[in-house]
């Protein structure tokens, strides 16, 4: 029975990296496509502050994407190994989006005490990931040369 469910998760794995590229794909040729059209609107090759903030944030929705695909990619390489790190890293991303297309003039207080309780949130499991696995690579290293 759980050969048979692991073969199905790994099949949707599979298709789950599929879609995910062709999404990623997608957006990049939508990227490409908003860049060319808003550099030949007159004025040529100037860019509004407007432009500027869609551009970024479809730029790092794309980075976004490419982040969850490289977590597919290592559920299906590492299986039964944790992946928190590259979950931190596209959550840590993908507020850097919000907070860079975030309109100041109509960000109520309460949300940018929000935003700003989730950056810290973050940093600190980062941080605190970092410094497990500096430790447990101490840890095996003292292990590995200690007298016998």
């Amino acid at each position: 029975m759980f050969a048979i469910l692991n073969q199905y998760k790994q099949h949707m794995i599979r298709a789950l990296m599929v879609m995910m590229a062709i999404v990623l794909g997608l957006a990049t040729l939508d990227l490409g496509w908003l860049i060319v059209k808003d550099i030949l609107e007159p004025p040529l090759f100037l860019l509004s502050i407007e432009q500027l903030l869609e551009i970024f944030g479809l730029f790092l929705l794309v980075l976004i994407g490419i982040e969850l695909l490289e977590t597919i990619i290592k559920t299906f390489q590492t299986q039964g190994q944790p992946h928190y790190e590259v979950v931190l890293s596209v959550a840590i991303i993908a507020i850097a989006r919000k907070v860079i297309i975030l309109d100041l003039q109509e960000a109520d207080s309460w949300v940018m005490l929000g935003i700003a309780a989730i950056i810290l949130a973050l940093t600190a499991g980062y941080y605190l990931m970092k410094r497990g696995q500096s430790l447990d690579r101490q840890t095996a290293g003292r292990q590995g040369h200690g007298p016998e």
